[in-house]
């Protein structure tokens, strides 16, 4: 096994051992911030040494004690670490904790402007957490780090593989790690399509862990005669992205430094807040390669930044894309396949939209499990702004088999359509339909085959038995660290303490707030219902706990931000030293509809919450802890719960190939 590998395996292998690291999507965020300053370690030295070769004397980013080779790795004069001066135990998770991430954190304020490393400094460490608690761990840990090296081009090649495969993994993990990953054969395939170029600026307003950015780089790099200029041009002013989740901002930024873009221009926002009356040509972009995330529901004040309002997330993002290009720019977006054909107004606007304003050229219609664990299908659209569709030309990819977690899509799969899409040939998989055919009124884009396509070759029993087989045993690893994680609350819970609801939390009726006096602001207003709306004040720091009062009783929601607790809510005023974590947590495990009171519409009587009795720890610390566990066992069920999900899929694949088989006369 590689070195590097080998590293990524013994780093795991530690992390594993962590109550607060239980999924993949934990192990790639640990890694990542510790590769981040390793990785910043050495660019820092290297400026160092180009300066004192050129006679001049380097300014450190960062300063003593906080450079890695002070903290990390001190290193002797032998060139080992000196274990005399390298921390330890509860000293090095303390330094972490307490100093190096505020120091790092308070970067953001001291930069000039977003696209500085120090900005992205700042960013990074002020979004995610330390999660190794033993301060033994996150010392083995280190020192495997410092084992990497990714100062040259093949070290750097090297570990952006290794670093993809923990994000693929990462995206087997469960359904929050699926947002982050799009099948890297299928980016490769759209890249070829769209060709972006040397002298493009390409963007992904959704960019997730970088995928489409990092493979465009990769496929320009690979281009012939490219001169330092335009290296210059690759690595400042081609690739721009925006990310509105923290864990996928940091993995982006990593992946796109191993990539070899030392500076990645990717902003941390959430893109939908733009208005799109207020981009200008300036903000415009030649090409747009996208997979946005489908399914979400944006608030109603984020709506109307766009003209065609609508809830789901993707369709408000493909607004924003078809505004951003450029006349004459091009681009590449997944979108779910029921986007040809839904006949609300909203999509059927949208179709009108970028039939009108983009020539549609291709659509690639890709089979259900392409997507791990997405559960549903999609299509690729291409298309290229300032010039109406005149004709679509569709491919129906099909494998020749069902795809699945241990059977993915790869590149020889779309080798056909990259190569019939550029003449646009027709064949048993492809034909073209002119827009006059389209439908006028519904504008109906769905694919249908006139060729009828190609029969799907089933997979075998066997193959889907050893899919189950290996479901199964994974299955069985996410019940153990379920049983260990309960175990360890147990045995905790028998010191902890009686005492009344009321003196752990004091609930406090919402605030009155009409709606013609509402003005769509920054903050969260909170109902029985959760986040329905924004305001341009807050009534209450963030973070806290909020439950219904009246309508919707039962319901709790933590807030991080600052908010307005409408009087349909109760809000914990006072949490009496408690973590609000934990009290959001003690308090979600209540029935609270039997503390309601009234005929008519039930009110949620809060002094009948004070007076129940409760059990709790004592100390914030321990409450912290407890969160950390409850938090980690949330995550184990809902991975538990895509296992399961993808067992029964393959149960009812297995049923169709067998039957497949025997009216084949294939069963022995």
């Amino acid at each position: 096994m590689p070195m590097f590998e080998q590293a990524f395996k013994n780093i795991d292998d530690v992390l594993w051992k962590e109550a607060g690291c239980t999924t993949e999507l934990d192990y790639t965020e640990q890694t990542s911030w510790l590769l981040f300053l390793k990785y910043l370690d050495g660019l820092e030295q290297d400026r160092a040494l180009e300066a004192e070769l050129e006679g001049k004397r380097y300014t450190f980013i960062l300063e003593e004690p906080y450079r890695w080779e002070s903290w990390a790795a001190p290193k002797g004069k032998d060139g080992k670490l000196d274990h005399n001066r390298a921390q330890t135990g509860d000293d090095l998770r303390d330094f972490v904790n307490l100093k190096l991430f505020p120091y790092l954190h308070g970067f953001k304020q001291k930069a000039t402007g977003p696209n500085t490393i120090e900005y992205k400094i700042g960013e990074i460490f002020g979004e995610i957490k330390n999660k190794i608690s033993s301060g033994y761990n996150l010392r083995e840990i280190i020192d495997h780090i410092d084992e990497l090296r990714f100062r040259s081009q093949t070290e750097k090649h090297e570990l952006s593989h290794l670093y993809e495969a923990k994000i693929r993994n990462m995206g087997n993990a469960g359904r929050n790690g699926g947002e982050y990953y799009t099948p890297r054969p299928l980016i490769r395939a759209i890249v070829e399509v769209v060709q972006p170029r040397i002298g493009e600026r390409i963007y992904d307003g959704a960019c997730g862990s970088a995928g489409f950015l990092c493979e465009s780089f990769d496929f320009m790099k690979a281009k012939t005669g490219l001169t330092t200029k335009d290296l210059d041009t690759l690595q400042a002013r081609t690739f721009y992205g925006k990310e509105k989740k923290s864990l996928a901002y940091v993995i982006a930024i990593m992946n796109m430094i191993l990539h070899g873009i030392e500076a990645p221009n990717i902003v941390h926002t959430n893109t939908l807040t733009e208005n799109l009356a207020d981009i200008q040509d300036k903000d415009r972009f030649d090409v747009v390669l996208a997979n946005p995330p489908f399914g979400g529901k944006e608030r109603k004040e984020v709506q109307q930044n766009f003209p065609i309002r609508t809830g789901e997330t993707a369709f408000l993002f493909l607004q924003h894309f078809i505004k951003i290009l450029k006349a004459g720019g091009r681009g590449g977006v997944v979108i779910k396949n029921t986007f040809l054909s839904n006949t609300d107004n909203a999509s059927v606007s949208l179709r009108k939209l970028l039939l009108e304003s983009c020539n549609l050229h291709t659509v690639l219609d890709c089979p259900g499990g392409t997507f791990q664990g997405a559960g549903v299908k999609t299509v690729v659209l291409f298309f290229e702004k300032g010039a109406p569709t005149r004709k679509v030309w569709f491919y129906q990819l099909e494998p020749g088999r069902s795809l699945g977690k241990t059977n993915p899509l790869n590149d020889e799969d779309l080798r056909e359509f990259v190569a019939l899409q550029k003449t646009f040939a027709d064949s048993p998989k492809s034909w073209s339909v002119d827009a006059a055919e389209i439908d006028s009124k519904t504008l109906d884009l769905s694919v249908k085959n006139p060729n009828g396509g190609e029969e799907v070759t089933h997979r075998s029993p066997e193959q889907i038995i050893s899919e189950i087989a290996a479901l199964d045993a994974e299955s069985v690893k996410v019940l153990q660290t379920i049983n260990t994680l309960q175990a360890g609350i147990s045995q905790k819970s028998k010191e902890w303490v009686k005492k009344r609801l009321g003196d752990v939390c004091t609930l406090q009726r919402g605030y009155d707030l009409p709606t013609r006096l509402r003005v769509a602001g920054k903050f969260p207003l909170v109902t029985s219902s959760g986040i329905t709306d924004s305001h341009n004040e807050f009534k209450v720091k963030g973070p806290g706990v909020v439950t219904g009062r009246s309508g919707s009783i039962g319901n709790v929601f933590y807030i991080e931000e600052d908010f307005w607790p409408l009087n349909t809510a109760l809000y914990v005023k006072d949490f009496h030293g408690n973590d609000p974590k934990f009290v959001y947590r003690l308090l979600t495990q209540f029935d609270l509809e039997r503390f309601a009171t009234g005929a008519g519409v039930p009110t949620l009587n809060r002094n009948f919450v004070h007076d129940e009795i409760v059990v709790i720890p004592q100390s914030p610390t321990e409450q912290r802890a407890i969160v950390s566990k409850l938090d980690s066992l949330e995550k184990e069920t809902q991975r538990l719960e895509s296992i399961y999900r993808q067992k029964l899929a393959a149960l009812d694949e297995l049923k169709k190939s067998l039957l497949h088989k025997a009216f084949n006369g294939e069963l022995s």
